[in-house]
């Protein structure tokens, strides 16, 4: 269910000019709340991964916005949103959300209204 309503959510087709951003996960929420719709439950993870991938890092101090141009970032999000959202199996994200009790806490409480219910 979740899996196909996340299919249902389009992508946008253009993107904002420049999204300043600290952190991968600061840049999640600052598309979420542009857009306003959700990211995947996957999208989240990944996010939260590539912040705890810089720790102890040379440069894990400087913002995001410094080592990656916010538009590159955010275009890299939105790629990896599609494939999550076009290609992640209903079944394996179940067997994740079994494995992780907390797993609500990377599905987004963002609802948006649909231009065309019928698709």
């Amino acid at each position: 269910m979740y899996q196909e309503y996340m299919q249902l959510v389009p992508i946008p087709t253009q993107t904002h000019s420049s999204i300043p951003c600290t952190s991968w996960a600061g840049l999640a929420a600052s598309i979420k709340k542009l857009y306003g719709q959700p990211l995947h439950y996957l999208t989240n993870l990944c996010m939260k991964q590539r912040d705890q991938m810089r720790i102890g890092a040379d440069d894990e101090v400087d913002p995001l916005e410094m080592l990656i141009h916010p538009t590159k970032a955010e275009s890299s999000i939105w790629l990896m949103e599609e494939v999550h959202r076009r290609t992640s199996s209903p079944h394996y994200l179940a067997k994740l959300w079994l494995a992780d009790p907390m797993y609500h806490v990377y599905i987004d409480p963002i609802f948006p209204k649909f231009q065309n219910p019928s698709k």
